[in-house]
């Protein structure tokens, strides 16, 4: 009975994303169409340029966006949950020509889907052969994507998304979109567990009941994440640790900017003063970060999970998460060194513990759900 009904509900899910993307095709054609009739004049060089036109077809409009295209340079800031992306993502919005926003959550579960697809030869078959071949996929995907990252916030030179799990897509994105840039934040992983426990950050296949199982889970997807960027090369994707980024900012950041070929800006320095503001960064009631980020770069949470885990676990840890060897953590290490922060972030430090930053009252209240109620014979979902 429950195999059958999951089945049911695959099926299901199955019928809904084919008539998302059967949409999405036909939605990519229209613009297509529309910016053929409107005779667009060629595309001209660098991220203005790149915003100015659109050489696909694919363009703006509603919000006084500018024309877009897959062939801007968009910035992908992803990693596993807890590992710093909301901070990065805040650090980057305080600079003049870079927006990123809230976390769209709809991206990587569209990049889920195609990537369900493409895992399956049957559906592969059955797709071709009604001429959803991968060219109309990949141009309905861009059409979306597209969409939903100009979208959904404030029209800037250089526009990014903060989707943490997108890169598990990482490879997919580099081809759809070939000038994009990706930032893999990377953290220890007993940190980033440590966090997601004990703020019950809940994350779908995590167990939080379970330092064990959540560590298992973060190997396998930092895991995934990290070897697709080492295929799409250095010059287009980035790893930044969280520990050096909160320990030495300016230095991280003018190497990051320089990466993503956009001028230096003193404002990334100080995200803090700018949330809130037009042209700021504009955070959400409702992610867990939130609370976090309206405070300076700071080292508050390094070494939080210090003492917090199993020694069992602590035990195994080598064989648990093996990714912490690979990318540079001592698994034995408890407490471990991650080096000394700058004088500017110790003297953020000392602030955020006598408790300078508060969250701001527009921050405050939380938007509650509508209750729905469906007929009375069915009576109320709860």
């Amino acid at each position: 009975m429950v195999g059958k009904l999951k089945q049911n509900l695959l099926l299901a899910c199955l019928v809904i994303s084919s008539v998302t993307v059967f949409y999405l095709g036909q939605h990519a054609m229209e613009c297509h169409h529309r910016m053929e009739e409107r005779g667009q004049p060629p595309r001209g060089d660098g991220a203005r340029a790149a915003l100015g036109t659109a050489p696909s077809g694919i363009g703006g409009g509603a919000n006084g966006s500018l024309p877009y295209s897959k062939d801007m340079p968009l910035i992908f800031i992803g990693g596993v949950p807890r590992s710093g992306t909301t901070l990065m993502r805040a650090m980057l919005d305080a600079h003049p020509d870079i927006r990123c926003g809230e976390e769209t959550r709809v991206i990587p579960r569209i990049l889920a889907v195609k990537q369900m697809w493409a895992r399956s030869s049957k559906e592969k078959i059955r797709l071709d052969e009604a001429g959803v071949t991968d060219e109309v996929l990949d141009s309905a995907m861009q059409a979306f994507l597209l969409e939903i990252i100009v979208k959904h916030g404030e029209p800037a030179p250089y526009l990014c998304n903060k989707d943490p799990f997108a890169l598990k897509s990482l490879t997919y994105l580099a081809r759809i979109f070939p000038n994009a840039k990706f930032l893999l934040m990377v953290r220890d992983g007993r940190a980033s567990v440590h966090s997601m426990i004990s703020r019950r950050v809940t994350i779908a296949g995590f167990d939080l009941n379970s330092y064990r199982d959540c560590l298992t889970k973060w190997n396998r997807a930092i895991e995934t994440m990290y070897n697709q960027c080492m295929e799409v090369g250095f010059q287009r994707c980035m790893l930044v640790h969280y520990e050096q980024l909160v320990l030495h900012p300016e230095r991280w950041m003018r190497t990051l900017l320089k990466f993503l070929h956009i001028p230096w800006n003193q404002a990334v320095l100080h995200h803090e003063e700018m949330i809130g503001k037009a042209g700021g960064v504009s955070l959400s009631k409702v992610e867990r970060s939130t609370d976090q980020v309206i405070k300076p770069v700071n080292v508050e949470a390094l070494s939080k999970w210090v003492g917090k885990i199993p020694a069992d676990v602590l035990q195994d840890m080598p064989v648990i998460a093996p990714m912490l060897a690979k990318l540079g953590y001592d698994p034995y290490a408890n407490p471990p060194n991650y080096g000394k922060p700058d004088q500017k972030v110790v003297e953020n430090t000392r602030r955020v513990y006598k408790g300078e930053f508060q969250l701001p009252d527009f921050l405050r209240e939380v938007p509650q759900p509508k209750k729905t109620v469906e007929r009375k014979s069915r009576g109320k979902i709860k």
